[in-house]
């Protein structure tokens, strides 16, 4: 292309500080550097990741957020053989780099190189940012900054898909609905007919009871404080709710009235400490899985009975759904392409550009699921 191997201005929405409304301006994208690509952003989501680091008093700003979108491979650096201009791409803001231990695991998604760091807000190759305002460094975040109509990424955080997916859709399929339909497909993995406790129906939450519905569980109890979100979730699935504060015994021991002794899988994704030990104890003993999907508190700590685990129970963590990002994600677009998972339900707004903060006056109010922001118009 003609803009390969030079600046190029475009518009980004820069965070200056942390809480503030994000600004929209003319930034300088540098070209990529070698193993980096630049890519055009067509349309972006926001994820809740976002809203908390731009809440956090983090000391990186000003900062480009966004890590949940979908685009087109622009120009590539030096040594990059697996993407080529014109590829349509969904950023991932973990990455695969294909030679590190973890990435040579069948059993890791973990990649030692580019797994998430959200201290960063450099490029890894050279401890420099592509983003500048009038000279002055614009920073990245998680490798990916996508509230840019341009943004420069490491190759390893790229998924190429199927060029015949609309971008508009599958973008969501960059974090938080992949991260919850891997919960429960990847790692919980559901026999048939069984039943499945999901904690938190949020993005992740229903993600993951989509999961279990494609798994073809029998019952999915959605576990939730606001009733709210009860209607909206039947159509991912649920088919009964569970509100703890409808109940004067503690969750575990009201699932377990439901079920016979426990559920036989549970996902957990709302990341609060008594909701990951309430998901662990309410499985059935002997064959239950819990899976823990939530980031919870930093200073948090999971306490259970040890005879827990010797009755056969089983707790797992995942990142990102256990999906490899360049290997797997691809799939995860085919299932969408063949109709077997739907995209369209988890996504109920939609912005331009230029109206970004909706998205996060939305998100604070906690309506929809996921708002589309669409860069060009």
């Amino acid at each position: 292309m003609a803009t390969a191997g030079k600046v190029i201005k475009c518009k980004a929405a820069v965070a200056w500080e942390a809480g503030k409304p994000l600004s929209i301006e003319e930034v300088e994208v540098a070209p990529p550097q070698a193993m980096e690509v630049r890519v055009k952003i067509l349309y972006t989501s926001l994820c809740h990741t976002d809203v908390y680091f731009w809440e956090a008093k983090t000391p990186v700003f000003p900062r480009i957020f966004g890590h949940e979108a979908g685009g087109i491979i622009e120009s590539v650096g030096e040594g990059v053989t697996d993407v080529a201009p014109g590829d349509h791409v969904l950023p991932v803001f973990t990455g695969e780099c294909k030679e590190c231990p973890h990435c040579k695991s069948a059993e890791s998604n973990m990649c030692d190189l580019l797994r998430i760091n959200t201290d960063r807000g450099v490029m890894i190759g050279d401890g420099k940012s592509r983003f500048s305002i009038n000279g002055k460094p614009i920073y990245h975040f998680v490798g990916t900054s996508t509230f840019s109509e341009y943004t420069v990424m490491h190759v390893g955080c790229v998924a190429k898909i199927n060029p015949e997916a609309p971008l508009d859709k599958v973008c969501v399929l960059s974090c938080g609905i992949s991260t919850g339909l891997g919960a429960t497909i990847n790692v919980a993995k559901p026999p048939k007919g069984s039943t499945v406790a999901i904690f938190g129906l949020g993005a992740v939450g229903l993600a993951a009871a989509e999961g279990a519905r494609i798994a073809g569980a029998s019952r999915i109890i959605g576990v939730d404080l606001n009733p709210s979100r009860f209607e909206e979730a039947r159509k991912f699935g649920c088919t009964e709710f569970v509100n703890p504060k409808d109940h004067n015994k503690p969750v575990q021991q009201v699932l377990a009235d439901m079920t016979n002794g426990g559920v036989d899988r549970s996902v957990e994704c709302t990341g609060n400490i008594n909701a990951m030990i309430q998901a662990f104890e309410c499985v059935h003993d002997g064959w239950g899985v819990a899976v823990l999907v939530g980031v919870p508190h930093k200073d948090a700590e999971f306490k259970t009975h040890p005879m827990n685990f010797l009755n056969e129970r089983t707790l797992k963590g995942t990142f990102f759904g256990n999906y490899k990002p360049r290997t797997d994600l691809p799939n995860v677009v085919e299932l969408y392409m063949k109709k077997e998972l739907e995209v369209e339900k988890f996504i109920t707004h939609s912005v331009p550009f230029t109206e970004i903060n909706k998205a996060f006056d939305l998100m604070a109010k906690g309506e929809g699921i996921r708002c589309i922001i669409r860069m060009e118009n």
